[in-house]
């Protein structure tokens, strides 16, 4: 695996200025941009302190509150595109994700990866922000379009169906372009420590098929149990 030093990331972020540069003369947004490389700066500094402690600690216990905490979190961040109260919806994305997401990743873990001990942290907690990710992003999905298509006066099968088609098309757009157009995280990743491509082609190829099933079993969720909530919240 190639190291990155310091001197090697302050390369890296060369281009980073350039586009600032950039921003700052034609979208005058100078000051987002800086917040947001900022906030990642210090998210993935601490992220990287925090899953040193984490693997290390070996204990399944805290694995499991690591899991609830990021279950928590993308159920309350899916809900930031609805034009509605959040917290009447939240105990319904946690239902969602938990379900859609929650079944992926024991299915994964254990069906095909046969991760032993089941709380080793290397694999489900990447395993799991993954999955937990791409089901918050259909939910939001899903549910944005919902709302929107009852402001158009849809009845609820209508925009129930044309919500579900939304917020699958970031996940068939990736099914399409994963090996012609990109090469995914993961099988980057693999390639870059040295494993060879038909080994991490396998490995993306699960990770695709659980992206796809866990923000397609979520999203329908999701959209099925806010159906009565979501008619009087719109009406």
């Amino acid at each position: 695996m190639y190291q990155i030093t310091p001197v090697d990331l302050a390369v890296g972020f060369i281009p980073v200025f350039i586009t600032l540069v950039i921003l700052f003369y034609w979208a005058q947004n100078l000051k987002s941009a800086l917040i947001a490389i900022f906030r990642m700066l210090i998210q993935l500094l601490l992220i990287g302190y925090a899953l040193n402690f984490i693997f290390n600690a070996d204990s399944q216990w805290v694995i499991l509150l690591v899991l609830i905490f990021m279950l928590v979190m993308a159920s309350w961040i899916s809900l930031n595109a609805l034009p509605v109260a959040k917290k009447p919806l939240f105990l319904f994305s946690i239902a969602a994700i938990l379900c859609g997401g929650g079944l992926n990743l024991v299915f994964i873990s254990q069906g095909v990866l046969h991760v032993d001990p089941w709380y080793q942290p290397q694999v489900m907690i990447p395993i799991a922000g993954m999955i937990f990710s791409n089901s918050m992003n259909a939910v939001s999905l899903a549910g944005e379009r919902l709302f929107s298509e009852f402001e158009h006066q849809r009845d609820y099968i209508s925009a129930r169906n044309i919500a579900f088609q939304a917020s699958m098309i970031p996940i068939f757009n990736s099914l399409l372009a994963v090996g012609l157009v990109s090469l995914p995280g993961m099988m980057t990743g693999q390639i870059l420590a040295g494993t060879e491509p038909l080994v991490a082609a396998r490995y993306q190829i699960i990770v695709m098929c659980m992206i796809f099933s866990s923000a397609g079993i979520s999203a329908a969720l999701f959209l099925h149990l806010i159906r009565h909530q979501a008619k009087k919240m719109a009406g």
